[in-house]
């Protein structure tokens, strides 16, 4: 390897025929007390005595100095957040056990709970850091025990993270679950509305609609339900898994374990949103305003019953006299008809007979006037056959009894006028 850089001059003591040289004598060895002082002393100690690493011990600093400069700094008012007792026994818990404690009661936030903002949550971490850092207690010349300030640690960094603190809201025993049965004894909106107040905060969708009261509408009211009906849930149970898949180093042991902690969240998620179903059905059941609903919506339904019953009698009198009208008309219609079907006939009758007379009266008087032959000519059997085929068939010819009293007429004032025979003979050309 060739470092290019230059080397020191050697001191004028050094020769390079020498391996080694003596540049003083050495003194004669003494007894001496030495003491550790200084800041990395101070720190080496108080990571020893923690139990940190560098980068946990640097964290824990920077938020003491934080806490301590804000403390010194601006006064601010924490009275939103209590002034909460500490437990004895919460103080003297075992760190290793952080994920069963009551992390907003270490906070002194448990009259908050899941409401606490962000903003609540920083001031508490920050007044508990001042009160418990390990610092603080060695300066005050306690012990060195930092058991209950890393149980403040986890409860804040439990609660800044989001995932986490929906976790931890998801199974907080200190929030109840509690009920009013059928048969509670009380206001139903003063029983009803805090359950689904607390229930809305597992809510997807905000704002979440609210109980309501006596005069909310009936539009409100099917709203509420129909939205707690379709509730979309983002309630969780990773908090309760019982097995850690991340303190096993086999792939196959982490994915067995993930497995079993899923179908357990699976089977949690499903009975919490069986018990939230029975809620909303149990609440819909006796929810007065229901029944009021009810009552108006029989009453308009048993209204138009009544409407479409006396519509339905009205029309089928209507259509009743309608019927009778339609009879008595078709009835006086086929009458009528019956009637003008028998003159017809009797008129039919009077014309055929009437036809028959003219024809009649037609051949008496051919008979009488000479056949309608020329004046002096004398009938034989021959010449009468033809005539009164000639007149057959002016009969024939005339059509209708108008005709043949026409040609009567004609035939009669042929015989007046004395030219008969001309005129019959005219008639049967102009109607054969």
């Amino acid at each position: 390897m060739v470092m290019d850089f230059l080397l020191p001059s050697p001191p004028k003591s050094w020769s390079a025929d020498k391996t080694s040289a003596f540049h003083a004598k050495i003194t004669a060895p003494v007894n001496a007390s030495i003491q550790p002082a200084g800041r990395h002393f101070l720190a080496h100690a108080r990571r020893h005595i923690h139990s940190r690493t560098f980068s946990e011990d640097e964290k824990a600093t920077n938020e003491a100095e934080a806490a301590a400069k804000a403390a010194n700094g601006t006064t601010q008012d924490d009275s939103d957040l209590g002034d909460e007792p500490e437990d004895p026994a919460m103080l003297r818990r075992d760190p290793k056990d952080w994920k069963d404690q009551d992390q907003y009661a270490v906070l002194g936030l448990s009259a908050l709970r899941y409401k606490a903002t962000e903003d609540q949550i920083r001031r508490a971490h920050r007044r508990k850091v001042l009160r418990h850092h390990p610092d603080k207690k060695a300066a005050s010349g306690g012990l060195h025990d930092d058991g209950f300030f890393k149980c403040i640690q986890k409860a804040f960094e439990t609660l800044m993270d989001p995932v986490k603190r929906r976790q931890w809201d998801s199974v907080d025993p200190a929030v109840s679950d509690s009920v009013p049965n059928a048969k509670s004894k009380g206001d139903f909106y003063k029983l009803y509305a805090p359950v689904f107040l607390r229930e809305s905060r597992f809510s997807n969708t905000q704002p979440v609609p609210q109980l309501g009261n006596a005069e909310s509408s009936q539009e409100e009211v099917e709203s509420f339900y129909d939205f707690w009906y379709k509730f979309d849930s983002w309630r969780t149970f990773e908090w309760m898994d019982k097995e850690d898949g991340e303190g096993h180093d086999s792939r196959d042991d982490k994915r067995y374990f993930e497995k079993k902690n899923k179908a357990e969240r699976a089977k949690l998620k499903k009975e919490d949103n069986q018990r939230l179903r029975e809620i909303v059905d149990l609440a819909l059941s006796i929810d007065p305003r229901i029944k009021i609903f009810k009552e108006q919506a029989n009453k308009q339904r048993n209204a138009k019953k009544r409407e479409k019953e006396e519509a339905e009698k009205k029309a089928a009198e209507e259509a009743a006299a309608a019927a009778i009208a339609a009879e008595a008309a078709a009835k006086a219609a086929e009458e009528s008809e019956k009637a003008a079907r028998e003159d017809g006939k009797k008129n039919k009758e009077l014309l055929k007979r009437a036809v028959r007379k003219e024809k009649k009266n037609l051949k008496a008087l051919i008979k009488d006037n000479n056949y309608f032959l020329p004046a002096g000519q004398t009938p034989g059997p021959v010449e009468v056959e033809k005539q009164l085929e000639l007149l057959d068939a002016l009969l024939d010819g005339a059509k209708g009894l108008d005709q043949l009293e026409a040609v009567r007429k004609t035939l009669e004032d042929g015989v007046k006028s004395g030219n008969i025979a001309e005129i019959f003979k005219a008639e049967v050309a102009k109607r054969s």
